[in-house]
């Protein structure tokens, strides 16, 4: 990680710490909500200023074709961190299918710009070091919102800095502007990627309570594979959001993965939709993409 980014994060540590001198628990099961929507409140403003105008720009202007190879490419990068964890998480199968994918798209892919692997039917698994601590026992913790980062809780956010070793994104030898450039580029390409479905948060009265309950059971139904209780039906989400005050149709993106626990793309974006108040999903924390 170069200087420029420790002294970010850095600044980022003591906003975080600093805001909880003064958090008070007001909703059972989340002690640190106080402090979150603060957070999640200077999340959005950064958002509205910076990120989606850029992000709009960027998908409006940028042909499709560059823009999905693009999001080949930053996946790609980003993919040897699934890998580590599936061996973390002694799913050897998992990582045998993941490291041939890996393999195909480095080579026929060019390096990682086209996706053969996903046309021959190799399946993209999702793993990283939250959920391997998830799987082997550790609580995940109160619910956290980092600043410009946007859910996590306290398990996985200093996981985010042991993916980081991993990623691609991070450990290419670049100088500090290409870096910045890269991280730039990650953020603006998954803020855009999410446009066509943060309509599903329009007219949620609580976004905050939203956001995190959605991410919430969405980080429990990724660290159990698709294996828990209680899993949101189509018919639930939308009582839920018109509970909200979203009378909206949900649409097919917005449904749950199926029972293999490995959502359609769509699906994956629609879920990030309302799991990221910054919704840059290629976000990093403690120098990692994530």
């Amino acid at each position: 990680m170069t200087a420029g980014m420790r002294a970010g994060l850095g600044a980022l540590a003591a906003l975080l710490v600093g805001g909880c001198a003064t958090t008070g628990a007001t909703t059972p099961g989340d002690p640190l909500e106080r402090m979150n929507r603060g957070t999640q409140r200077f999340n959005d403003a950064i958002d509205r200023a910076v990120l989606k105008p850029v992000a709009t720009g960027y998908r409006d202007h940028v042909p499709q074709v560059i823009r999905t190879g693009i999001g080949n490419l930053l996946t790609h990068l980003a993919f040897p961190t699934t890998i580590v964890n599936d061996l973390l998480q002694l799913k050897p199968k998992d990582a045998l299918i993941d490291i041939g994918r890996f393999a195909l798209n480095s080579t026929l892919g060019i390096g990682g710009l086209l996706d053969p692997a996903s046309r021959v039917g190799l399946r993209r698994n999702d793993e990283d070091f939250g959920q391997t601590l998830g799987r082997w026992g550790v609580p995940p913790g109160p619910y956290l919102v980092l600043p410009l980062l946007g859910p996590s809780t306290v398990r996985d956010a200093p996981a985010r800095a042991v993916d980081s070793q991993t990623d691609l994104r991070v450990q290419l030898d670049l100088n500090e502007e290409e870096r910045w450039a890269l991280f730039v580029l990650t953020a603006v390409d998954g803020r855009a990627d999410l446009l066509s479905v943060e309509e599903s948060l329009e007219g949620v009265f609580d976004r905050y309570a939203f956001v995190r309950d959605a991410w919430l059971q969405r980080r429990e139904y990724r660290v159990r594979d698709g294996d828990v209780e209680g899993e949101i039906t189509p018919e639930e989400l939308e009582e839920m959001e018109k509970e909200a005050g979203d009378l909206e149709e949900p649409t097919e993106s917005e449904k749950p993965a199926d029972k293999t626990g490995q959502p359609s793309p769509d699906a994956s974006k629609a879920s990030n939709s309302v799991t990221s108040l910054m919704p840059a999903s290629a976000a990093m924390a403690g120098g990692t993409f994530r």
